[in-house]
């Protein structure tokens, strides 16, 4: 029997089939969607999720303001949580969902300072909420992790902080140039619980990277993988992998040292209940 914690997966595309359009501010559904929201958590859980994220990855006070929320940081915050636990039932943990700030320090578009505060602001809210474990995701700049982690660090609750790989030949640096072993060398050091990749590029390549994280950490690894690599057509991305040749990975990444596995854009239930069948040998 696997020991590997299964996660959920997609909620982006999940809230799109519930109605969200281009351009909306999924977070801003933790308000207006609440039923939608909870659907979404349920759902994962009925799959087999173990641990469910929250609603709240765009929900920092600097990528908010793109949408003009700025100001409603600990309302989506608060009820992200709210909802997530509402839909897990007790099924499953609920861990806050904390991506990048949008902005990048290297170019001078933000501040440390200016991060510090943003991910103090959304992680306590959260923490207030009553949230199990923070997830810092999709990070492209380990300096900004960093920042992220030390956040999550002063809440005492479990803190899991993943990188997203998609840029170089090989597809395994993140798009600030960092590899796996550097960031799980920095996101280790920094007092992250767990070190992880997710979204970037496919399952199939995560394996490799997933691989090189366990060799250089003894934290436990985390992947979220996209179902596969995504094709463009007609102006819009789509993943064609089946559930089914997503879970065929879960075994593999079993074995290249993965303690948690879920999936990131292109996954739905379904790949859930793909995994779970994987790793309980029932397929």
């Amino acid at each position: 029997m696997s020991n590997v914690v299964i996660l959920d997966g997609a909620w982006g595309t999940e809230l799109q089939a519930r109605g969200l359009t281009a351009g909306d501010c999924p977070d801003e559904w933790n308000i207006s969607h609440p039923d939608a929201v909870i659907s979404v958590a349920s759902a994962y859980a009925n799959a087999g999720s173990r641990i469910i994220l929250t609603n709240t990855f765009r929900s920092n006070r600097i990528a908010l303001s793109d949408y003009g929320f700025a100001d409603r940081v600990v309302q989506f915050n608060a009820e992200g949580v709210a909802h997530s636990k509402t839909g897990a039932g007790g099924r499953a943990q609920v861990f806050g969902s904390v991506g990048p700030s949008g902005k990048v320090m290297a170019a001078g578009e933000v501040t440390a300072d200016q991060l510090r505060t943003a991910f103090e602001e959304q992680i306590k809210a959260m923490a207030d909420a009553k949230v199990d474990g923070i997830v810092i995701e999709t990070m492209s700049d380990p300096e900004e992790a960093v920042i992220a982690v030390a956040a999550a660090r002063r809440t005492g609750l479990p803190v899991v902080a993943s990188m997203a790989y998609d840029t170089g030949k090989k597809k395994d640096r993140t798009m600030t140039g960092a590899t796996p072993e550097r960031a799980a060398e920095m996101l280790a050091e920094a007092g992250a619980d767990i070190v992880g990749a997710n979204c970037g590029c496919g399952i199939e390549l995560y394996v490799d990277i997933c691989r090189r994280l366990h060799a250089a950490t003894s934290k436990p690894i985390w992947i979220k993988a996209n179902a596969g690599l995504p094709e463009v057509a007609g102006g819009k991305t789509r993943y064609t992998m089946t559930a089914g040749e997503f879970g065929h990975y879960a075994k593999a990444l079993e074995e290249a040292g993965a303690s948690y596995i879920g999936g990131c854009c292109g996954t739905n239930p379904d790949f859930i209940r793909a995994l779970c069948g994987v790793l309980s040998g029932e397929n």
